[in-house]
């Protein structure tokens, strides 16, 4: 199977109005997998909600710092755009899913 051939579909999320600049919100996939949803400066990013060396949740636990999100539990920081785990203790990266708006609702591709 070649890239070209391999398709992605969107789940529509929540309304971009649930998740208020500066603030995360918890999404949950069709097969109950938690996302959380960030609005940095008008633009809405999406990534798995479990912090990768903590079992905290970033939509309930974890804090927006510039492009960053901090999770409470050890202090680790991921980049919320390319999930890329940027402060000790966490290494490994968060999944980040693409988003688009449709009709003003948040849309994740899984």
């Amino acid at each position: 199977m070649t890239d070209a051939t391999i398709q992605t579909r969107t789940v529509r999320i929540c309304p971009v109005a649930d998740v208020p600049a500066g603030e995360i919100r918890k999404g949950e996939l069709p097969d109950g997998t938690c996302v959380a949803l960030y609005n940095l400066d008008g633009r809405i990013h999406a990534t798995a909600d479990r912090c990768t060396h903590g079992d905290a949740s970033l939509s309930e636990e974890g804090t927006i710092v510039g492009g960053q999100v901090e999770c409470s539990f050890h202090f680790g920081c991921f980049d919320i755009a390319t999930g890329k785990a940027v402060a000790m203790p966490c290494t490994e990266a968060l999944r980040v899913y693409p988003v688009t708006i449709i009709d003003g609702f948040i849309h994740v591709a899984i």
